[in-house]
């Protein structure tokens, strides 16, 4: 794989930005997917809302200014938010006007709504399958193993056949690639 410059967010901005846009849309789909299921409509319904999300991205990253001290995560949530509520009020689920639009949104913010440790768990996880092309399965199982499951090094070691050495640098290099993949993709 390619070097990957400081941050896809800013990738997104280029002309020629499909990598950038291809990597995007594996890391944040299931995500999407997760929040548009949880807002109780059929899969179908929730493809088409993510796909709703996806056409206001190509309009707005491209002009994207990431400001650290805001949260990326909850822009998204909010773009797809405005996406359910208007496609409640195109399928007569909501008034034409604001009327009943905050109490959809509240229902909408605690069904859909995760914890950052929950959101930073489901973008690593997504990220290191995207990785283990790149490094291999028993390269993410040593990583998965001391850096997520916090699992001793020597019982890694003997359970995938490596010595703690090979698991240690294992574990540094996924992190260190882990770090470059996901710059600017959490607050």
């Amino acid at each position: 794989m390619e070097q990957t410059p400081a941050s896809l967010l800013y990738q997104l901005r280029g002309d020629s930005n499909e990598e950038a846009w291809a990597r995007f849309v594996r890391l944040y789909t299931p995500m999407l997917y997760r929040w548009a299921e949880r807002t109780s409509q059929s899969k179908v319904d929730a493809a088409d809302l993510v796909q709703e999300v996806f056409v206001v991205l190509l309009r707005s990253l491209p002009t994207f200014n990431y400001d650290g001290s805001r949260s990326f995560r909850a822009w998204l949530h909010t773009v797809l938010r405005t996406k359910w509520c208007d496609w409640r009020r195109r399928h007569g689920r909501l008034p034409p006007n604001d009327a009943g639009l905050s109490g959809a949104v509240d229902d909408m913010s605690n069904s859909v709504e995760i914890e950052e440790a929950e959101f930073r768990s489901q973008l690593i996880s997504r990220a290191l399958e995207l990785l283990t092309a790149e490094f291999g399965e028993t390269t993410i199982l040593a990583f998965r193993g001391t850096a997520i499951e916090s699992r001793p090094t020597a019982e890694v070691a003997a359970e995938l056949g490596l010595t703690t050495n090979a698991v240690y640098l294992a574990r540094g290099r996924v992190m260190r690639r882990l770090r470059i993949e996901l710059e600017g993709m959490w607050d």
